[in-house]
């Protein structure tokens, strides 16, 4: 007789599932630099031990990425990202813009690295989407999926923004969605506010933030 699998076996392949899922998204979100190939390869590697929504949205961009020679690629990623606002991937200029409230919630970024036993990278802001999702495959799910979670609004925000696009990274993108609870009424609201105006500005009087967003790329 075969036993249903348990409550707390379902749990952990969900969170082996996910994992594989974030590590597939950090790698294919990735600027698309000489070790492109090799990543794809993984990522294609990754993607043979789950199945599902998730999988086949990453399979869609991996076959997209897989078409472009390398030029095409980098100058496709930099004219999605580094060129259009909405489409940033740095999570917290959606929930604080350039003001100084930023600095305070990438350090909260940080701090959730340096607890958990890592530090935060130092060639990339701590809220870059590729980086909080390799944080939360390969370090820390339950923190990891707590900052995605926490911000579902500036995801969705960069989900739309690049199906505008018709973007190969929006199908990436909504497979990471695919992992996360659904967003809630309040949430869908706030992010089609945030697509319309905008994120939030320095109050009057007060030095902005100095970190902008596109940053310049070395």
């Amino acid at each position: 007789m075969k036993l249903l699998p348990s409550v707390r076996e379902r749990s952990n392949t969900r969170v082996m599932r996910d994992r594989l899922v974030w590590q597939s998204a950090s790698l294919l979100l990735s600027y698309p630099d000489d070790g492109l190939t090799q990543r794809l390869d993984i990522v294609e590697e990754l993607l043979g031990h789950i199945s599902g929504p998730a999988a086949e949205l990453l399979g869609r961009t991996l076959d997209a990425l897989r078409a472009h020679r390398p030029m095409a690629a980098a100058i496709d990623y930099v004219t999605t990202f580094d060129l259009r606002r909405r489409a940033t991937m740095y999570l917290t200029y959606w929930t604080a813009g350039d003001t100084r409230n930023r600095g305070r919630e990438m350090l909260r970024f940080a701090t959730a690295y340096r607890d958990a036993g890592v530090e935060p990278p130092q060639a990339e802001a701590p809220d870059h989407l590729p980086v909080v999702l390799e944080f939360a495959a390969t370090v820390d799910p339950d923190v990891g999926r707590r900052l995605l979670t926490e911000h579902r609004v500036p995801i969705d925000v960069l989900r739309g923004a690049l199906a505008d696009a018709n973007s190969p990274y929006e199908h990436t993108v909504a497979a990471v969605c695919e992992t996360l609870p659904a967003a809630t009424d309040q949430e869908v609201r706030r992010a089609e506010r945030l697509a319309q105006v905008g994120p939030p500005a320095e109050a009057v009087g007060l030095q902005p933030f100095t970190l902008t967003v596109p940053p310049k790329r070395g």
